[in-house]
């Protein structure tokens, strides 16, 4: 039983703090997840990617998935660990949009949403430098390549961006 109150400790937390979105999220859900011990940092990496090519939001998938693992393959770990990431969040986005419809006008509101713009360009800068480590980057020059020309691919709209990720997953798997 003790699992599962880590787990809705663990992703309430994540949920409440884990301002910006999925990538914005991805440090915290990291020192969450890795730091207690319930996976690995490669097995981190691999359930991030996973999360990314899969629908949904990445801090679901991933609630999902390690409340699945960290139970001894339950589904009831998975349903706890997925519903303490999304009910904190559903209700504090519910009670926000009701306060901020009534004060959309107040510079007070304007300031605040200004100023969170940097902070979440911060925190998922800081997830890019979180995966920046040895279980993602073996062949660091090799990396680096790939990512500068599927950005340029992109950048340039030279390529369907599915088409960039299916030619670097085919590009990576060569490599590695």
């Amino acid at each position: 039983m003790n699992i599962y109150l880590n787990l809705i400790w663990a992703y309430f937390k994540i949920s409440i703090f884990g301002f910006g979105g999925g990538y914005a999220m991805l440090s915290l859900i990291r020192h969450e997840i890795v730091d207690r011990g319930w996976i690995s940092e490669h097995s981190f990496t691999d359930i991030v990617a996973i999360s990314q090519m899969t629908p949904g939001p990445i801090g679901i998938n991933t609630a999902t998935y390690i409340g699945y693992t960290a139970t001894g393959n339950t589904i009831l770990g998975s349903v706890i660990a997925t519903l303490a990431v999304v009910i904190p969040s559903f209700l504090l986005v519910l009670y926000t949009v009701k306060f901020v419809n009534k004060h959309k006008n107040s510079a007070a509101i304007k300031g605040i949403f200004l100023s969170l713009r940097p902070v979440v360009v911060g925190l998922i800068g800081s997830a890019g430098l979180l995966l920046m480590n040895r279980a993602n980057f073996d062949e660091l020059y090799s990396s680096i390549t790939i990512c500068v020309v599927a950005f340029i691919l992109a950048y340039f709209d030279i390529l369907h961006p599915i088409l960039i990720i299916i030619l670097a997953g085919i590009t990576g798997y060569i490599i590695y």
